[in-house]
Protein backbone atom coordinates (compact mmCIF):
# COMPACT_ATOMS: atom_id res chain seq x y z
CA UNK A 1 0.00 0.00 0.00
CA UNK A 2 1.07 3.62 -0.67
CA UNK A 3 1.90 5.76 1.38
CA UNK A 4 2.90 9.21 0.46
CA UNK A 5 4.77 12.17 1.83
CA UNK A 6 5.57 15.34 0.53
CA UNK A 7 7.78 17.82 0.99
CA UNK A 8 9.78 21.16 -0.35
CA UNK A 9 6.83 23.33 0.56
CA UNK A 10 8.12 27.02 1.74
CA UNK A 11 7.34 30.76 1.07
CA UNK A 12 8.69 31.69 -1.96
CA UNK A 13 8.63 35.22 -3.67
CA UNK A 14 6.53 35.73 -6.78
CA UNK A 15 8.71 35.23 -9.79
CA UNK A 16 10.49 32.37 -7.72
CA UNK A 17 10.41 28.67 -8.37
CA UNK A 18 9.94 25.60 -6.01
CA UNK A 19 10.35 21.80 -6.19
CA UNK A 20 8.10 19.70 -4.88
CA UNK A 21 8.66 15.59 -4.02
CA UNK A 22 6.33 13.16 -3.29
CA UNK A 23 7.72 9.65 -1.91
CA UNK A 24 6.15 6.42 -0.33
CA UNK A 25 7.02 5.30 2.64
CA UNK A 26 5.08 1.58 2.21
CA UNK A 27 4.99 0.42 -1.37
CA UNK A 28 7.56 1.70 -3.84
CA UNK A 29 6.29 4.35 -6.52
CA UNK A 30 6.95 1.94 -9.38
CA UNK A 31 3.68 1.32 -11.59
CA UNK A 32 1.76 3.58 -9.83
CA UNK A 33 0.11 7.14 -11.74
CA UNK A 34 0.90 10.04 -9.45
CA UNK A 35 -1.19 13.08 -9.20
CA UNK A 36 -0.81 16.62 -7.53
CA UNK A 37 -3.72 18.53 -6.09
CA UNK A 38 -3.88 21.81 -4.43
CA UNK A 39 -6.37 23.50 -2.25
CA UNK A 40 -6.05 27.13 -1.33
CA UNK A 41 -7.83 28.49 2.27
CA UNK A 42 -11.65 28.69 1.68
CA UNK A 43 -11.76 27.08 -1.89
CA UNK A 44 -12.00 23.80 -3.18
CA UNK A 45 -9.53 21.17 -3.88
CA UNK A 46 -7.61 21.93 -7.60
CA UNK A 47 -6.05 19.30 -10.04
CA UNK A 48 -2.85 20.39 -11.07
CA UNK A 49 -0.86 17.63 -12.62
CA UNK A 50 -0.19 13.94 -13.49
CA UNK A 51 2.19 11.75 -14.39
CA UNK A 52 1.43 7.88 -16.04
CA UNK A 53 3.46 5.11 -13.94
CA UNK A 54 6.01 4.63 -16.65
CA UNK A 55 6.91 8.65 -16.97
CA UNK A 56 6.05 8.66 -20.60
CA UNK A 57 3.05 11.42 -20.48
CA UNK A 58 2.04 14.08 -18.33
CA UNK A 59 -0.91 16.61 -18.22
CA UNK A 60 -1.20 19.42 -16.30
CA UNK A 61 -3.92 22.14 -15.24
CA UNK A 62 -4.56 25.38 -17.57
CA UNK A 63 -3.36 27.31 -14.68
CA UNK A 64 0.08 26.02 -14.42
CA UNK A 65 0.66 24.82 -17.87
CA UNK A 66 3.98 26.07 -19.09
CA UNK A 67 5.20 26.97 -15.31
CA UNK A 68 4.94 23.59 -13.35
CA UNK A 69 7.08 20.59 -14.74
CA UNK A 70 6.23 16.93 -13.31
CA UNK A 71 8.65 14.44 -13.12
CA UNK A 72 9.76 10.76 -11.76
CA UNK A 73 12.26 8.85 -10.85
CA UNK A 74 11.09 5.48 -9.90
CA UNK A 75 14.22 4.43 -8.82
CA UNK A 76 14.93 7.14 -6.42
CA UNK A 77 11.04 6.35 -5.82
CA UNK A 78 10.32 9.90 -6.04
CA UNK A 79 7.81 11.80 -7.87
CA UNK A 80 8.71 16.03 -8.39
CA UNK A 81 6.63 18.72 -9.30
CA UNK A 82 8.97 21.76 -10.48
CA UNK A 83 7.43 25.09 -10.50
CA UNK A 84 8.23 28.04 -11.87
CA UNK A 85 7.08 31.79 -12.10
CA UNK A 86 5.04 31.26 -9.38
CA UNK A 87 2.14 33.69 -9.02
CA UNK A 88 1.06 34.63 -5.53
CA UNK A 89 -2.16 33.03 -6.61
CA UNK A 90 -0.47 29.34 -6.63
CA UNK A 91 -0.28 29.68 -2.66
CA UNK A 92 -2.03 27.03 -1.36
CA UNK A 93 -1.91 23.50 0.57
CA UNK A 94 -0.41 21.03 -2.40
CA UNK A 95 -1.32 16.59 -2.14
CA UNK A 96 0.48 14.20 -4.17
CA UNK A 97 -1.84 11.05 -4.23
CA UNK A 98 -2.55 8.10 -6.68
CA UNK A 99 -4.51 8.81 -9.85
CA UNK A 100 -6.48 6.44 -12.72
CA UNK A 101 -4.56 5.78 -15.27
CA UNK A 102 -5.85 5.26 -19.04
CA UNK A 103 -4.78 1.53 -20.57
CA UNK A 104 -3.91 3.00 -23.66
CA UNK A 105 -0.48 2.28 -25.74
CA UNK A 106 1.16 4.11 -24.16
CA UNK A 107 -0.32 5.01 -21.17
CA UNK A 108 -2.04 8.07 -20.81
CA UNK A 109 -2.52 9.50 -16.79
CA UNK A 110 -5.83 11.36 -15.46
CA UNK A 111 -6.11 13.69 -12.81
CA UNK A 112 -8.63 11.64 -11.27
CA UNK A 113 -8.03 10.32 -8.05
CA UNK A 114 -8.18 6.80 -6.93
CA UNK A 115 -11.50 5.94 -5.06
CA UNK A 116 -10.34 5.40 -1.40
CA UNK A 117 -6.64 5.51 -2.69
CA UNK A 118 -3.39 6.93 -0.93
CA UNK A 119 -2.89 10.86 -0.10
CA UNK A 120 0.15 12.46 1.08
CA UNK A 121 -0.75 15.06 4.14
CA UNK A 122 0.10 18.19 2.00
CA UNK A 123 3.01 20.87 2.33
CA UNK A 124 2.43 24.47 2.25
CA UNK A 125 3.25 26.05 -0.65
CA UNK A 126 3.37 30.42 -0.24
CA UNK A 127 3.62 32.84 -2.62
CA UNK A 128 4.20 36.16 -1.40
CA UNK A 129 6.57 39.28 -1.43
Amino acid sequence: QLQLVESGGGLVQPGGSLRLSCTSSGDALDYHTIGWFRQAPGKEREEVSCISSEGGDSNYADSVKGRFTMSRDNAKNTVSLQMNSLKPEDTAVYYCAEVLELTTIPPRCTMRAVPNGSWGQGTQVTVSS
